[in-house]
């Protein structure tokens, strides 16, 4: 299934207004909202029944658009995002200025960022200039998932827009964490998922 322009713009509408969106991405299908808004986040959180202290990650849906957002980073840590993103890879950054902090969690100095790399068929979504908060359409604890019909039927009945992209790979984002990639070139994976642990080495090696 092709999302179309229509379809973009329609995402961006809900999640301006305070809306929930389930959504295709990359990897799985992903539950959306505005970052900024408690009621929209606190809501996502409950469809999901995930606690609110744990973090989320903030999907942009263009790398200069995440770039933008976080003009702090620095240049060895922007190196590594120009070089991972987009991906399918949740890239876990320095957040000094404390931004977004809704999706931070317990450490509002640490901030998750996405920059999926979409199929054709969900290219329109590289149009959505609003950031969002992004976690996986499945209840804490389930499996990811792959087609809109392996979504909780309570997460489906819950939200507020419902974008078909037919089926996803299936498999997470990789979570690989920067914090440490300024001042020392070291990074770690903490979770392997879609992209090989030897692929991300392979490309920060040098930077």
């Amino acid at each position: 299934m092709t999302l179309s322009a229509n379809d973009a713009e329609t995402f961006e509408r809900c999640i301006a207004v305070g809306g929930v969106a389930l959504f295709p991405a990359d990897t799985v299908y992903g539950l959306a909202c505005d970052p900024d808004m408690d009621d929209a986040v606190e809501r996502l959180y409950r469809l999901k029944g995930r606690r609110p202290d744990k973090p989320a990650a903030v999907m942009f849906f263009a790398l200069d658009l995440a770039l933008a957002a976080l003009p702090e980073l620095g240049d060895h840590t922007r190196a590594a995002l120009e070089a991972l993103l987009p991906g399918a890879v949740t890239l876990v950054v320095p957040n000094p200025e404390r931004r977004f902090p809704l999706a931070c969690g317990p450490d509002p100095e640490t901030l998750g960022v996405r920059v999926p790399s979409l199929a054709p068929e969900m290219h329109a979504l590289h149009a959505v200039r609003w950031p969002v908060l992004q976690s996986s359409a499945n209840l804490a604890g389930g499996p990811d998932p792959r087609r809109i019909a392996d979504v909780p039927a309570s997460i489906r009945d819950g939200v507020d827009l419902v974008l078909d992209g037919g089926t996803l790979p299936g498999t997470p984002s990789t979570v690989v964490d920067l914090r440490g990639f300024e001042e020392q070139r070291r990074w770690r994976i903490l979770r392997e998922g879609a992209v090989p642990a030897e692929t991300v080495a392979d490309t920060l090696q040098g930077l």
